[in-house]
């Protein structure tokens, strides 16, 4: 049966006031400000989530039939029109595609707060998995990651707010900005994050994305600035929401 649920489970509660500005991540393409080309042999966990067809979001492979992405993402969305590309630097061919047969978002994400911007979805099948190269490593429970640890952002895009879309996967390597200035700067929960700097930074089409350090996941694409070039970029704190993947998708 193809379904999205919303699974509720007995977790630290998730906030209730929303940032002040909110700009989600999704759209018809990946946009990476300031990222140069990355080839998927070097970020193999990296995967298309498609919408009929169309890349519409970001996400990660953390078992052989589960990957990782933003709620929002997935939030009101008909599963059954929900593809997973795999295996190819190309957005929108190559590689292997898999349909969605399952999805659960996180039972405190909302539109408003933005808190637990977490989802997993099931695919029907297997992704091409080799010694679990193509897995994305997961932080322990309650890991935060501390200010200027170098992360990596992968995605598909274009390098301005309003440019051409790029077929071919992007990257950019950025640092963890610290706890104070990403309450400062963004009015962020303990479950958010920010990374990234003025001119390298995710925008619409990034959502979901994993973001890196080296090859374990410590955030999620979440959201931003409306001009994408003008700062960095807030992401899910995976280490705070770890215990919920578990329980969820039993990774």
């Amino acid at each position: 049966m193809l379904r999205v649920i919303v699974l509720v489970l007995s977790l630290p509660s998730c906030g209730v006031t929303a940032p002040s500005v909110v700009r989600f991540r999704t759209g018809g393409g990946g946009r990476i400000i300031g990222g140069t080309p990355a080839d998927i042999a070097d970020y193999p966990w990296m995967v298309s989530f498609q919408n009929a067809g169309s890349h519409f979001c970001g996400a990660s492979i953390i078992s052989s039939n589960w990957v990782l992405t933003a709620a929002h993402c997935l939030y009101d969305l008909n599963i059954a029109v929900v593809t997973v590309r795999a295996a190819t630097s190309i957005r929108d061919s190559g590689g292997v595609a898999l349909a969605a047969s399952y999805g659960a978002l996180h039972e405190r994400f909302s539109l408003e707060t933005v808190d637990c911007d977490i989802a997993v979805i099931q695919v029907d099948g297997s992704f091409p998995i080799v010694n679990n190269a193509e897995i994305v490593g997961l932080p322990v429970e309650g890991y935060d990651p501390p200010a200027g640890i170098a992360v990596t952002n992968t995605g598909w895009g274009n390098t301005a707010t309003e440019g051409p879309l790029a077929s071919s996967l992007m990257k950019f390597d950025i640092s963890v900005i610290g706890r104070v200035r990403c309450v400062f700067r963004f009015g962020v929960t303990d479950r958010m994050i920010c990374a990234g700097e003025f001119g390298r930074s995710t925008c619409y089409g990034d959502s979901g994305g994993p973001l890196v350090s080296g090859t374990t996941q410590v955030g999620i694409v979440s959201w931003g600035r409306e001009y994408c070039e003008t700062d960095g970029g807030v992401y899910t704190n995976v280490g705070t929401l770890r215990s919920w993947i578990t329980a969820t998708a039993g990774v």
